[in-house]
This record gives C-alpha cells, sequence and structure tokens, in this order.
C-alpha cells in the first residue's frame, strides 16, 4: 500500500509530458491534468492490493524511484528494472500465463512516486493527443528495454552480459565525470544475476574480473564505467556484441 497520496498537475511531475502540449494549451492542460500520486517506500509491492479489480484505465506512470517486477518460473527468477516515466500496467503484465505456475513479485528499491491515470484522466487528456502520444512511445521504449534485455541475456560469458547491461543503463540513469560515467543504482549482485540471467556467485566472479580490467568500480552511490564497452568487447577477443539482422538472414540464406 502506499505510504502517502497527493494530487499534483501531472505536467509539473513529468516535463517530457509537458512538453508535448501545445504552448498556447500548456495552462489550461496543467490544471486540467490534476492525477493522482502515490508514494511508495522500499519493499514488497502488489499492485493488486491496492487496486484490486478496478486498475487504472491508462495506468501507473513512475514519477521517480527504482522498481524491479520480477518472474519466476521453472525455478529460475528474472527481473525488469523500471524508473522515471516508465508506464507501468500490473493488470495486463501480471495475467495470462495459466497454466504455467508462474509467479509475478513487484520491489520498490528506491522510494517511489507513481502517478495513477484512471479513467478520468483518459477523458481529460483528450484535448491534448500529444500526452497520449508520448506515453504510447514509452510503451514501445519499455518493450524495446525488454528485447534487449533478452538478447543480451544469450551472450556466453556472464562478464560480457554485464559489460552490456550496465552500459546499457547508463544511456538512461548514467551521469558523465571526470574519471568515467557514474550509475547512481543500488543494485545488488542477486539483482544483477536476475537482470542478465546467471546466478549471484556467477555475477560476483565476473564483477571481479571487470573490476581488474578497470571497466566497472563498485563506488557508494552506485558503479562507476570506465572505457568504450564495444572496445572493450573487441579487445576481449569477443567481437560485435549483436550482429546485425540483415547480416543473420544472409548467413541463414546461403546455409540453405
Amino acid at each position: 500500500m502506499p505510504t502517502r497520496t497527493a494530487v499534483t498537475s501531472l505536467l509539473d511531475a513529468d516535463r517530457d509530458l509537458a512538453r508535448a502540449v501545445p504552448a498556447e494549451q500548456a495552462a489550461a492542460a496543467r490544471r486540467t491534468l490534476a492525477v493522482r500520486v502515490d508514494a511508495l517506500d522500499r519493499g514488497s509491492w502488489k499492485p493488486s492490493d491496492e487496486f484490486g479489480q478496478d486498475p487504472p484505465a491508462v495506468g501507473l506512470l513512475v514519477l521517480d524511484g527504482l522498481i524491479t517486477r520480477e518472474i519466476s518460473f521453472a525455478d529460475r527468477t528474472t527481473s525488469e528494472l523500471l524508473g522515471t516515466g516508465d508506464l507501468l500496467r500490473p493488470q495486463d503484465h501480471d495475467s495470462g500465463f495459466d497454466p504455467l505456475p508462474v509467479a509475478v513479485a513487484w520491489h520498490v528499491l528506491e522510494p517511489a512516486r507513481i502517478a495513477v491515470l484512471d479513467g478520468r484522466f483518459a477523458l481529460s487528456a483528450r484535448p491534448y493527443p500529444g500526452v497520449m502520444v508520448e506515453l504510447a512511445a514509452r510503451t514501445v521504449r519499455r518493450s524495446r528495454a525488454l528485447a534487449f534485455q533478452l538478447a543480451l541475456s544469450q551472450l556466453t560469458r556472464v562478464d560480457d552480459r554485464l559489460l552490456v547491461l550496465f552500459w546499457q543503463l547508463a544511456e538512461r540513469w548514467g551521469r558523465v565525470g571526470t574519471d568515467g560515467v557514474r550509475l547512481p543504482l543500488e543494485l545488488t549482485h542477486r539483482t544483477l544475476g536476475r537482470l542478465v540471467g546467471a546466478r549471484r556467485p556467477s555475477v560476483t566472479t565476473a564483477l571481479s574480473g571487470l573490476a581488474r580490467d578497470g571497466l566497472v568500480e563498485r563506488i557508494d552511490e552506485g558503479w562507476l564505467l570506465r572505457g568504450d564497452p564495444a572496445e572493450a568487447l573487441r579487445r576481449r577477443g569477443r567481437g560485435t556484441v549483436l550482429p546485425p539482422v540483415h547480416e543473420e538472414l544472409e548467413a541463414e540464406e546461403i546455409v540453405g
């Protein structure tokens, strides 16, 4: 359950959505698009306990914080990392697995705020189609991130998976500094393992190797990344990380 709730203008809470509204409509949109915002503390989170059989029509928009969605199946668990700007629809994400024995769990890693985009919001947003277009674009971004995460999990070596994952996360959360790129995310070895499809002991060993190579360093506020990841993979004899799709098709045609 949320620790507290408030009402705020969605456009004040999310500046990218504000940019999707024409300037002449901005003042009216700020008043009209007032939404409920729930604050979540660290720990387990069960959206179904909060919304039951009446989930928000559009979904839940993460305004800040860090949340994981974990899927457990056949004694293995994988995670999806979610943060600012991600649109969630737990009523869709967590259903449709029957008759497979799949368990889904949500965890708040860093205190988060989520905007409740319900049916009233959907009606209020009709005069501002740019807002809904931007929200739709975010669902596509999330699906692309999941596809990339699936692709990197196919890399043979765990250290390669971790190196690619860190730089993927850095594109969204990284901060460039004089000593490298700082990734201010408190990710445990267990969480990293679930993001790349590896066991925790393998992650610990792989991180030690990356640290020895000067590529990844654990720091107080998260992680410090150094160097060029593509060059690092080439030096380590891995070649390209993900071959272009057209090259794969050409190879299959030649074999056929």
